[in-house]
């Protein structure tokens, strides 16, 4: 984690950097207008706010670190890999409904985008979807 916490600064400092190449560069291009009209707002300030949310990432990993009171396998050298293995959860990889969720959401933001009638349909398969993930072990050959 503080390896990670020290990548996030490096992000932080580098945004932050590039912000001000940015809009010292915008006000030298345009020297015949009055300043505040020489910035390109829209990168200046969306630069600006990467580095700002790159410092709240790191700020909160540092905090998390801290917060654990020692190292994580990760951050030891002398590690197995074994030692930062916890149990993640059961997953299925023969299940098609991930697969169709997605095709769920597509069809949902195509309906958005395309036509207010396919919504509601993306919404029908997504409902379908999401109930035949949550009990595909309740029913067939993997029921429980």
């Amino acid at each position: 984690m503080r390896t990670n916490a020290g990548l996030w600064w490096l992000l932080t400092v580098f945004f932050l950097i590039v912000a001000i190449v940015y809009t010292t560069w915008n006000i030298l291009a345009n020297p015949q207008e009055f300043w505040p009209n020489r910035i390109e707002w829209v990168g200046s300030v969306g630069l600006l706010f990467t580095a700002l949310m790159g410092a709240l990432i790191a700020f909160y990993i540092g905090r998390v670190h801290a917060s654990q009171g020692g190292e994580l396998p990760e951050d030891v050298l002398t590690a197995d890999i074994d030692d930062g293995d916890p149990e993640l959860g059961e997953f299925s990889p023969w299940s098609w409904w991930p697969i169709v969720l997605a095709f769920s959401a597509a069809l949902a933001m195509m309906g958005l985008a395309v036509g207010a009638w396919l919504f509601p349909i993306g919404l029908a398969v997504f409902a379908v979807a999401i109930i035949g993930w949550v009990y595909e072990y309740y029913r067939g050959y993997f029921a429980r």
